[in-house]
């Protein structure tokens, strides 16, 4: 049970020392105050040295909700209000008119010095307050911003990894039968032309094939992507394995991802076969783009900006592949469309345009269906077999610098992990040139000469990553 209310404090006693109280407040705990007649008009106006706003002394005679912005008339008149009923207003922020289509914010309490006695509203002033908050906003977009973007740049190097090092296989949904394939699907399972047409699960240890069945099952079913590891026939290699499906021009296709556990996207450390090892030499130093489905450029990597003369992956992302690639504007819309419709294109002749000069090269993509959109991610190389295009071979002294500098540029756009690793194989790629030239092309003399093994050599002289100078 409560007691009674108990009656406001009668003020009358201050009323007539209204304006002295207004002086003592701003002086002692606000920044102003205002004394208001019973009709809601100023008759006075205190303020601090602080920051005081020009403007408030012609408020003297004008209603008070006048002197505010539209937005916060209200509240000032339920100060008003609650002061005359009660004796004492709760604080309420309200912003002063400041002429230019903005407010100055306050926050207010009001009390009425008796019955018939004026109001006096002291208020705080908040700009400090809002520039704090302000800062604290810019500060956490700015903060989202840099997320986003590290986040952004993180799925465009996994998509570029995801293309220059996985082998795809097209599987049939309805027979799970491979379709097709493209090369590095061969070299990697061993199976070379023999997989098209087999049971998807043929080139994979007899222990896995169950657990491989269901995953292509699941994803049949589900519509939805997927993923297991799973060891190949007669290795002892762990591979991941996804499968995502897509309706292609033939019907429901699934489209099979084939990576080592330890290729850079697992968190796994490198424990390669040799099969895998000479696998990734034959295919790390190829141009990679990916695109989205008009043929804009989403991302590339290192060879691809050097093989187009372009600094950073800022200078072509978001701009046509057809600007350096393909004889015509039809060329990239037709390869994608292919690409939509059988998840695969392969041996696709075109020419990459580098400056004055066009190169002519063969074009390998596939569908890439397990991201936030459907992609198309295409890997370049010359159509006379070479290992590299020309632009980013390290051959020479000016090759080898100009590759170097590029990758220098491609700091902030390309991950750091990314450049240190190009940087190393280009730096092993020189060394390993150097010493054939010194031991007249003699491998078994260049490889004594570095301290590694022939094969060792052989990955550096392929632009593969060594990992040392013991075999």
């Amino acid at each position: 049970m409560t007691g009674p209310c108990r009656e406001p404090a009668d003020l009358s006693a201050l009323s007539h020392c209204a304006e002295e109280l207004a002086d003592a407040f701003v002086s002692l705990a606000s920044d102003i105050a205002l004394v208001i007649d019973e009709s809601g008009v100023i008759t006075r106006v205190a303020q601090s040295g602080a920051h005081p706003i020009a403007a408030a002394a012609r408020w003297v005679g004008r209603p008070w909700v006048d002197t505010v912005t539209g937005d916060t008339r209200r509240k000032v008149e339920r100060l008003l209000a609650d002061a005359g009923g009660s004796g004492l207003a709760q604080r309420r922020e309200v912003n002063h008119d400041a002429g230019s289509g903005g407010g100055i914010p306050f926050a207010y309490t009001a009390l009425r010095l008796g019955k018939n006695g004026p109001v006096l509203a002291v208020g705080r002033d908040l700009r400090a307050v809002g520039a704090i908050q302000q800062r604290f906003v810019d500060t956490q977009q700015e903060l989202e911003r840099a997320y986003w973007q590290a986040r952004q740049a993180d799925v465009r190097h996994s998509r570029l990894v995801q293309v220059a090092t996985d082998a795809v296989l097209v599987v049939d949904a309805d027979t799970l039968h491979v379709a097709d394939a493209d090369a590095a699907a061969g070299t990697l399972l061993s199976a070379g032309a023999m997989l098209q047409g087999r049971p998807a699960v043929a080139p994979f240890e007899e222990a896995a094939r169950a657990a491989l069945h269901d995953l292509l099952v699941n994803t049949r079913a589900s519509g939805r992507p997927a993923e297991i590891h799973a060891r190949l026939a007669g290795d002892s290699h762990a591979m991941v394995v996804s499968a995502a499906p897509f309706r292609g021009a033939h019907g429901m296709r699934l489209l099979l991802r084939v990576r080592p556990l330890g290729s850079g996207r697992d968190g796994a450390a490198d424990t390669d076969t040799p099969r895998v090892q000479a696998w990734r030499a034959e295919r790390l130093r190829e141009a990679v783009v990916v695109t989205d489905s008009s043929g804009r450029v989403l991302a590339a990597n290192a060879p691809f900006l050097m093989a187009v003369q372009a600094p950073r992956e800022a200078d072509v992302r978001g701009r046509p592949l057809g600007d350096w690639l393909g004889r015509d504007d039809t060329d990239i819309p037709t390869l994608i469309g292919r690409v939509q419709d059988h998840g695969i294109a392969q041996h696709w002749r075109a020419s990459l345009h580098r400056g004055g000069t066009a190169l002519e090269v063969d074009v390998t993509a596939t569908l890439l269906t397990d991201g936030e959109q459907a992609c198309c991610g295409i890997t370049i190389r010359p159509r006379d077999g070479g290992a590299a295009l020309p632009a980013t071979e390290a051959a020479g002294g000016a090759d080898f610098g100009a590759a170097m500098a590029a990758l220098a540029a491609g700091v902030g756009s390309v991950p750091l992990a990314r450049l240190l690793q190009e940087a190393q194989q280009l730096v092993q790629q020189q060394l390993a040139q150097a010493a054939l030239q010194r031991c007249a092309g003699s491998e078994a003399a260049a490889a004594a000469l570095l301290g590694v093994g022939e094969s060792q050599l052989a990955l550096w002289r392929a632009g593969a990553r060594g990992t040392g100078p013991a075999d």
